[in-house]
């Protein structure tokens, strides 16, 4: 338990690293697909979202 703690409490320095290659994804997956903006905001937060939290538990465990 107090392993994933840790890793969330490292997600927040990761957020500051991964917002912009989320938002440049979003804009050529709608570019690119013609998806609507809400699609757009739901790509870049799971974006954001799944590579904060990798990183982190990559930083703990390596």
């Amino acid at each position: 338990m107090p392993d994933f703690i840790i890793i969330l409490v490292m997600c927040f320095p990761m957020l500051l690293f991964t917002v912009y290659p989320a938002i440049k994804l979003a804009e050529l997956v709608e570019n690119r697909y013609n998806i609507s903006e809400t699609q757009k905001r739901y790509i870049m937060v799971i974006t954001t979202l799944v590579v904060t939290v990798s990183l982190s538990s990559l930083l703990f465990y390596v």
